[in-house]
């Protein structure tokens, strides 16, 4: 009678191992981005873009 309970538990655990295995989504990593390819901001002529004040005294 153990012997069967061993067995059967043994074949439960395995099954839902194989469940567990099957339900993961493998997600590959993106491409490394070497920084010449990398978006870099578009550049803005001296003085465009500096902080302006306003005083309103």
């Amino acid at each position: 009678m153990l012997d069967a309970f061993v067995i059967e538990e043994i074949r439960r655990r395995e099954r839902e191992r194989g469940r567990d295995e099957r339900t993961g989504v493998h997600i590959p990593a993106p491409d490394p981005v070497s920084p010449s390819e990398e978006e870099k901001p578009p550049e803005t002529p001296p003085g465009s873009g500096g902080v302006i004040i306003i005083d309103y005294g």
